[in-house]
């Protein structure tokens, strides 16, 4: 059997580049290379896109970029290509390319600019297309669809940073009028892994947060504090998705942000998560919900609280590429439901080529 030839992106011009490099190498060491020929391309912070054929442990500190053997490398939007365009000085090659693993965490690679290319371009790819990934980045949007559909959320509201510029305290006032009371939580509405979330207990506070959330988004979201559980679900397939058993997070922070995701590794994971079966059931229902309204295909991690007063479940997020590092809970959610990361990266790659209408 001819191996498939699947081009495997990481980096990217985000605030996540190095979540993107912890994935793609626990990723590129499960791919099954019996069945796949793997092409690296590397995008560093400036934009630039580079096919690397050099070692996998020199991805995830950022070495990959020194390779000697880098080369210029993109996919151009013209159908007829197919492929990968590779830059040798004057002249070029195509490498054909059968599909993509775009392991790209938040903007340009997460939100539909990186889907929307590679649409153009006519080559299948894993994970949501153009609109369910942005509409799933852009957590203002992601609300407003879940409200309108009667899933139940924390109370929120948002605002654009203009608004903010032009008027701190009037904007502070909003967000005091429609949450009436604090603390509250501040994001930016595009962008992931915690990265801009703060936690504001007053005025000052909130004012101070919402300009740090501004730093990464022009539109900021402050939703009401949650006290209660933080579980989340993993969702996999196309028309028919299944979800799976629910894992829960233990914070070993304030809240579950950036550092305690990636770097202290001190959370804890419980698999199964602490919850009744009736609970489970709804969660697990919602997120299924969830997922078909947003129009996710593929896989997306659906997060939840459970509140504390009364056991409600309130969806928070959907991450339409979620992490796979070593501690990341999706492929740990997958394993336990019997799929280990190899065979999970198999199927997700045939999912992509069943929504581009070729069936392996």
């Amino acid at each position: 059997m001819t191996k498939k030839r699947i081009a495997v992106l990481f980096g990217g011009v985000s605030t996540e580049h190095e979540v993107s490099r912890m994935s793609v190498t626990s990723i590129l060491r499960h791919i099954p290379q019996d069945k796949y020929e793997v092409i690296k391309v590397g995008i560093n912070k400036k934009g630039q896109w580079f096919l690397y054929q050099g070692p996998v442990d020199d991805i995830l500190e950022g070495a990959w970029e020194q390779h000697p053997e880098n080369t210029p490398a993109f996919f151009p939007p013209d159908a007829s290509v197919h492929g990968l365009m590779v830059l040798h000085g004057s002249s070029f090659e195509v490498l054909p390319i059968d599909a993509v693993i775009p392991v790209l965490h938040g903007k340009n690679g997460e939100d539909g600019t990186l889907q929307g290319l590679l649409e153009l371009a006519g080559i299948p790819y894993v994970g949501c297309d153009t609109t369910a990934s942005a509409a799933c980045m852009d957590k203002v949007i992601t609300n407003i669809m879940l409200d309108y559909a009667g899933i139940p959320q924390a109370r929120f509201t948002w605002l654009y940073r203009y608004d903010l510029e032009r008027d701190p305290q009037k904007a502070a006032e909003q967000v005091e009028r429609d949450l009436q009371q604090y603390p509250v939580f501040v994001k930016p509405a595009n962008a992931g892994s915690s990265v801009g979330v703060s936690k504001a207990s007053n005025r000052a506070e909130l004012i101070v947060a919402m300009r740090k959330a501004a730093k990464e988004d022009r539109k900021i979201l402050v939703e009401e504090n949650i006290i209660g559980q933080e579980v989340e679900c993993a969702v996999l397939g196309n028309d028919t998705p299944t979800a799976s058993q629910v894992g829960e997070i233990a914070p070993s922070s304030d809240f579950y942000d950036y550092d305690d995701k990636y770097i202290n590794g001190t959370s804890g994971l419980y698999i199964p998560a602490h919850i009744d079966e009736r609970t489970s059931r709804t969660l697990r229902e919602r997120a299924l919900k969830a997922y078909r309204l947003l129009g996710c295909s593929g896989l997306a991690r659906v997060d939840f609280f459970v509140r504390e007063s009364d056991g409600e479940v309130l969806l928070n997020e959907l991450n339409t590429l979620p992490g796979f590092t070593s501690i990341s809970m999706y492929p740990k959610l997958m394993e336990a439901d019997g799929m280990p990361m190899g065979d999970l990266l198999d199927r997700l790659i045939q999912l992509a080529f069943e929504r581009a209408g070729q069936h392996e």
